[in-house]
């Protein structure tokens, strides 16, 4: 029977090449002990040597080697399974050379029978990541994801080998298909397990691969209001045995895509309401546990957001499940490039000459296998309605031209030289990607035809010239709301979203107030590491959420146009910056008369502001408005209020920071190696108010368990991660604890310059 085993614990690690670690035999002892997800990159300081485009962190080459102990093969099939490793991996079990990946956001595995024992076994896995500038933002360095280990009979179903799906509810009865292959097994049985544990549908299929139907009555239907998932267990049948049972989490819905009616749910109509999402958490850098990924869903769904794009890459698979999970619709996007590299910026953004690594020197060879991996790894997810192919793939100019356009810019453009402008038939030219992107949308169909294609398109008044967009089974548009209604003209039947937008109210009328177009994608739901305008700064500041997870102004802003709850949130900031920028905060401080912008946020038509108990008026709110009023106000002491039909908000000017309080998002810990815990810092006043004012702190652990970054979401504080030390911004910071193995008490102790202290227990079990 079927044996998955999580060997994430107890690797070794050295950080550059030996060309003999690949030797079962080879002396590891003296190399440093890693748990996995492991990210090297963030291990290091920051240093403007590197590349401005991945956040000035290092990459390099670097070794893991894993030992293991397996008992008795006998009649038994091994695979080993690497969630994702950044990049190029080379793999070897037992001196013997299993084969590498490219890609460094694919999941790939080996079928590793012929080579393991009973006893000790070990894995080595080379990765290298020598050139940094080949991404567009951060993107980590090492085995950044899970490594599991399956142990099945030798018949079993095949790799990703069952694949279950909606093909219709009628009168509440819900139709099902499951179609599976396995390896020697003369039949399958399914049997659908409803919420309560009660067998809900039951099929059986012969043959070594085929498909099955289950009739699901008063079928449980899955939305991002009503997340219901079923178990699907699938058991490989051989002369009349179970040789293999696999579980697999399985939601029922039904979902269609019109070009004049929009997106519809299990037939009701609504709008995609989606943020973009990197796959890096700040001080964690690309090694993202599950409870970090939950932390930020919530915060997304608080927001009214129910779809997230995993740009521009394969994700991990524990986002995937939470969006199954939580309720969360899903764009699951394969490639930022193909054959053309892109420019990548290393020495701040837009500052020219670029570097040109990247994904596309691997896409001839890998993208059939990168892409098909994706969809067969991610197809059973109930969360996921898009299957994406590419991301801007058509930027002008960067590598591809046509004489159709003699000079362009595109959305992201500022200073661009002239000569960058301007068609050049030297580059590639546009037309291929019409021949390319139909490869690839025909190899997605071979796989799941049951889902659209996309690709987020940049260019689309070139694409829709050049054929590409005619291939797409629906048309992504990025920033370029105003071809929504030409092009719903101009090509009857296109199904029409916003694949990429800014957080203008705007771009948000363009879906709102049309039925045709099926929702947006915010560019970005929170901050990321890379793609940063120069050194000093570190950090993307695009997100509605700051990288250590707390909201943004913008945060509030979404949440007026996108929920229907009664709130009010001020927000106090420079009146000579940019309304929303980075200098609003959610304090009332200042100098004595200075003018300060007080901004309201609110879903309702009429605000009230009070400084000091005084009417500083009311303001109505239009649509043009973007839920936001905002007056000048010289600052002097005390408290603003602001109140609306239903709801206020109130900012007291605080106080000295006069102790540190701490929150955990769980206080118990399993003693498994890799549980987390999360714990939010702030800095309040002898009033338990927060204070905006920041201070350094200090962290100490007692027990078994492991801080395993610190972040405050300041875009140019260059502390290195590794520091066990860090200012708070804007009087916060996140700390991640990851759990060891023994049980016991683990004590966090906090303490700054100035004599604060805190401590906070948890228990490890």
């Amino acid at each position: 029977m079927r044996e998955t085993k999580n060997l994430n614990l107890d690797w070794r690690f050295h950080l550059g090449d030996d060309p003999a670690a690949d030797f079962m035999g080879y002396d590891d002892s003296a190399w440093r002990p890693v748990t996995l997800p492991h990210d090297w990159s963030v291990e290091h300081p920051f240093d403007r040597s590197h590349s401005s485009g991945t956040g000035y962190l290092p990459g390099g080459t670097a070794w893991y080697r894993k030992h293991f102990e397996l008992g008795d093969l006998s009649g038994k099939r091994v695979r080993i399974t690497f969630g994702g490793v950044y990049k190029h991996a080379r793999v070897w079990i037992n001196s013997n050379y299993l084969g590498g990946r490219a890609y460094g956001y694919s999941t790939f595995s080996f079928d590793i029978t012929p080579f393991v024992r009973a006893g000790e076994n070990v894995v080595c896995v080379r990765v290298e990541h020598e050139e940094t500038a080949d991404s567009r933002w951060f993107t980590g360095s090492g085995i950044y994801r899970d490594v599991t280990l399956t142990v099945t009979d030798e018949c079993a179903f095949a790799s990703e080998g069952v694949f279950a799906f909606t093909q219709g509810v009628e009168n509440g009865v819900a139709r099902i298909c499951v179609q599976y292959e396995t390896l020697g097994a003369q039949g399958a049985q399914f049997e659908l397990i409803a919420p309560d544990g009660s067998t809900a549908a039951s099929a059986q299929a012969t043959g070594e691969k085929g498909e099955a139907q289950l009739a699901l009555e008063n079928a449980l239907l899955w939305s991002p209001e009503t997340p219901v998932l079923y178990t699907l267990t699938a058991r490989a049948i051989r002369n009349g045995a179970v040789c293999d049972e696999h579980a697999i989490p399985f939601g029922v819905r039904t979902f269609a895509f019109d070009g004049d009616k929009g997106f519809f749910l299990n037939g009701v109509s609504r709008k995609l309401k989606g943020v973009c999402v990197h796959h890096d958490a700040g001080a964690l850098g690309a090694a993202v546990p599950k409870a970090v990924w939950r932390r930020r869903l919530e915060v997304f769904k608080a927001m009214g957001c129910d779809a997230i794009r995993t740009a521009h890459n394969p994700p991990d698979t524990h986002l995937l499940d939470l969006c199954d999970e939580m309720g969360f619709l899903v764009m699951d996007e394969a490639f930022d490039e193909w054959e053309g590299a892109k420019n990548k910026w290393w020495q701040g953004h837009n500052v020219y000459p670029p570097k040109r690594f990247g994904y596309a020197e691997d896409f001839p060879l890998w993208h059939r296998a990168d892409l098909e991996g994706m969809v067969k790894r991610d197809r059973n997810h109930p969360s996921i309605v898009i299957w994406s192919i590419g991301n801007e793939i058509d930027y002008p100019n960067d590598p591809y031209v046509t004489p159709l356009f003699d000079e362009v810019l595109g959305n992201n453009d500022a200073n661009k030289p002239a000569a960058e402008r301007r068609y050049d038939p030297r580059k590639p030219d546009a037309g291929r990607l019409a021949v390319v992107a139909k490869e690839l949308t025909d190899i997605v169909h071979a796989v799941d035809p049951t889902r659209p294609v996309t690709s987020a398109l940049s260019f689309p008044e070139l694409s829709n010239r050049t054929g590409y967009a005619d291939v797409l089974d629906i048309v992504g548009y990025n920033y370029k709301e105003k071809f929504y209604e030409e092009d719903h003209a101009k090509y009857p039947g296109r199904v029409i979203y916003g694949s990429e937008n800014g957080k203008d109210m705007r771009a948000w009328l363009a879906v709102r107030d049309n039925d045709y177009i099926c929702g947006q994608f915010l560019w970005t739901g929170i901050d990321f590491l890379g793609e940063c305008h120069g050194w000093p700064v570190r950090i993307s500041q695009a997100g509605l959420v700051d990288l250590a997870g707390f909201p943004k102004p913008g945060f509030y802003q979404r949440k007026a146009m996108w929920t229907d709850e009664k709130f009010v949130k001020i927000a106090v900031g420079d009146p000579n910056e940019r309304w929303m920028g980075e200098s609003e905060r959610f304090f009332w401080n200042g100098n004595e008369g200075e003018e300060l912008r007080v901004s309201c946020y609110t879903g309702e038509k009429e605000v009230e502001l009070f400084l000091n108990g005084v009417s500083l008026g009311k303001k109505q709110i239009a649509d043009e408005d973007g839920c936001r009023a905002s007056w000048l106000v010289p600052y002097q002491p005390g408290e603003l209020r602001a109140v609306v039909d239903g709801a206020q908000d109130t900012l007291v000017t605080p106080g000295c920071a006069a102790s540190i309080l701490l929150h955990a998002d769980t206080t118990e810990l399993s003693a498994d190696g890799q549980s987390i815990a999360q714990v939010e810092l702030c800095l309040v006043d002898a009033q338990g108010r927060p204070v905006g004012a920041d201070e350094e702190v200090f962290f100490q652990i007692l027990g078994d368990a492991q801080i395993i970054g610190i972040e405050n979401g300041r875009p140019d504080d260059l502390t290195p991660y590794s520091s066990r030390s860090r200012n708070t911004f804007r009087g916060r910071a996140i700390v991640y604890i990851r759990a060891g193995l023994l049980a016991g008490d683990i004590l966090l102790h906090c303490y700054t310059r100035t004599n604060l202290r805190a401590t906070l227990e948890l228990k490890q079990k």
